[in-house]
């Protein structure tokens, strides 16, 4: 059996040309070997497996060429044909991890003195440098700093924040990017046709993913679906093995959300659970899945969505049925969720209520899709269903100019007539006589709730309570506000500061005060706070504040805030013993009468 080479090895990149996904680095080491302005040193430093060693070998064998070619070494004279034979004594290779303390840096120091037998350059590349101890460092710096005119250093690291500084600031820095999916998707493409085997794109695609940027995981991670799938790779397969929940289940649990089915959400996951799969994998990937979402919804983001092919079309054709603003919320509380589960005692409850969330989320706002104008048909119905099939009256919303429907008495001998609507803007409407309602009838009014629009309820209408002026003038204050001037009716605005105040008094009790106590004078609500530091609350939550008032008084027009403030001028109360009895004696004198009676001392 001959020997297996894994991938990693066997198609390791032996030119500039050929190194994946670093393009900004290998042009300037090219560059600077036709140009001959070539450094004494050198750091790679980048993620794992993106190429910082293989691009260190390619600019030593390049360097030491005896006829390079736009940069590229010609692989044809002695000292590259003893570099890829590996006998080449010019350019030499270091571990420091296993070569960290000072006598090993002395040991290169006097080597480096020794001159090229081949070549102009000793290269010495030095991975993982960071291993070395402080005292190495420092034993390296003089020789790092100016060392002979034939010795070049390359140094590698995954780490560059543990070298000193004092190394740093000697060396030419490149930093290595991690491997883009889609570069790697095009590499493994091309090693899958020189190894014979058929690969789906969406499965090298998801090898990329799982990569997280380093073409060595990549590579590994090849080698080992195709030991596990033979010569044919597809997308389900390969995530099977390398542990990965495919695109179709994230694809099924977000239908799920936006049609607002938690019991699908809450099978699906404990099928996810049972294959396997950590709670902590599946909302990562769920959180990824919503980002993917939200780089669909403008053109501008599209390019940052790493996927392809039918997988990219099923996003576009998801991200329509979710609105940027719910996409966001739903990455929000993933994160949240994420960021919780590594103290969690129970992961699977925590995702679960994560899903509920999710569900109840896009439910509460599903109707924001298309515009504000869904949401005005779903509360105020159209005439032609007022009209012809209505035995209730109809929901009021306290617009600028509501209409409310006042439900007519029932015809004892047509039981089954529709309701007669009469709107506030008729002048000619009939009262119904009490004696012309029904017991059957006025049982159903008694059960339901006042509707009320200007603080008398429906109920007292259909009873015909005798206060017509009183209704006439509250109805005329509200037809006053003509539509979209803007003009907002100041029982409505003043109610709204209650709610508000109610809303505010467990959280915020010093907002719920001032609301408690304003004035309202058009379109503007006047505060009398005591202090500047109310008046800063005020002004630093002033458009949350509106935002929530709009919505208690389902009012048009913008409302102005105007704060006065007014000093509390009361003496301050005391706080010592003494001088709280001082205080409550002057009050009240018979206080000192009563202490000597009862023969008490101050504590």
């Amino acid at each position: 059996m001959d020997n297996f080479i894994v991938s990693a090895r066997k198609y390791r990149p032996a030119t500039f040309v050929s190194v994946i996904g670093q393009q900004h680095i290998t042009s300037t080491l090219k560059n600077a070997i036709a140009r001959g302005q070539l450094a004494h040193a050198y750091l790679f430093c980048g993620p794992r497996g993106v190429g910082k060693t293989t691009c260190a070998r390619i600019f030593a064998k390049a360097i030491n060429c005896l006829s390079p070619v736009e940069g590229e070494s010609c692989n044809e004279c002695e000292s590259c044909k003893a570099f890829n034979e590996g006998r080449s004594f010019s350019i030499h290779e270091l571990d420091a991890a296993s070569n960290n303390s000072v006598d090993d840096i002395r040991n290169l120091t006097e080597q480096v003195r020794i001159p090229p037998q081949v070549g102009r350059y000793s290269i010495y590349i030095i991975d993982e440098v960071h291993m070395l101890s402080l005292s190495a460092f420092n034993a390296f710096l003089k020789t790092l700093e100016e060392p002979p005119a034939h010795a070049i250093f390359i140094l590698a690291t995954t780490e560059k924040h543990k070298i000193i500084p004092t190394i740093l600031s000697r060396c030419q820095i490149y930093d290595f990017n991690r491997i883009k999916p889609d570069d790697a998707t095009e590499y493994l493409k091309f090693i899958s046709e020189q190894e014979g085997v058929q690969c789906e794109e969406e499965a090298l695609h998801i090898i990329a993913r799982k990569a997280d940027g380093g073409m060595r995981d990549a590579l590994s991670m090849f080698d080992k679906v195709v030991s596990f799938c033979g010569s044919k790779l597809d997308s389900a397969t390969v995530s099977e093995t390398l542990n990965v929940l495919d695109y179709d289940t994230y694809f099924k649990i977000s239908g799920y959300i936006s049609s607002g089915d938690y019991q699908g959400c809450l099978l699906l996951l404990d099928d996810i659970l049972r294959r396997g799969f950590s709670v902590q994998t599946f909302i990562a990937g769920l959180n990824d899945h919503f980002r993917n979402l939200l780089m669909c919804k403008d053109k501008r983001t599209n390019s940052l969505l790493e996927v392809s092919g039918k997988t990219a079309e099923h996003y576009f054709a998801q991200a329509e049925k979710f609105t940027t603003g719910i996409i966001v919320e739903g990455i929000s509380l993933m994160t949240s969720t994420d960021s919780g589960l590594r103290n969690s005692s129970n992961q699977r409850l925590n995702a679960e209520l994560a899903l509920l969330k999710l569900c109840g989320l896009f439910q509460k706002k599903t109707h924001d899709i298309t515009g504000n104008d869904s949401i005005a048909q779903l509360i105020i119905p159209s005439a032609s269903s007022t009209t012809t099939n209505s035995n209730t009256a109809t929901p009021v919303q306290n617009n600028p100019t509501p209409e409310v429907p006042v439900e007519a008495p029932a015809n004892p001998e047509h039981k089954t007539e529709p309701a007669i609507e009469v709107t506030a803007t008729c002048s000619t409407a009939k009262e119904p006589d009490k004696e012309d309602i029904t017991p059957a009838r006025q049982q159903s009014q008694q059960k339901k709730k006042e509707q009320s629009v200007t603080g008398f309820s429906l109920k007292n209408i259909m009873n015909g309570n005798s206060q017509p002026e009183e209704i006439k003038s509250e109805i005329t204050d509200v037809r006053e506000e003509p539509e979209n001037s803007g003009q907002i009716n100041k029982k409505i605005l003043e109610e709204a500061c209650a709610k508000l105040s109610d809303e505010l008094s467990a959280e915020r009790p010093r907002l719920a005060a001032a609301f408690k106590d304003v004035s309202i004078s058009e379109n503007c609500v006047k505060f009398t706070v005591s202090n500047e530091t109310l008046k800063d609350e005020i002004v630093l939550n002033t458009l949350d504040l509106k935002k929530r008032l709009s919505e208690l008084g389902s009012y048009r027009g913008t409302v102005e805030f105007h704060i006065e403030i007014k000093e509390d001028n009361r003496p301050m109360r005391p706080i010592k013993a003494e001088d709280k009895l001082k205080y409550l004696s002057e009050i009240n004198p018979q206080l000192n009468d009563l202490r000597k009676a009862l023969n008490l001392d101050i504590e």
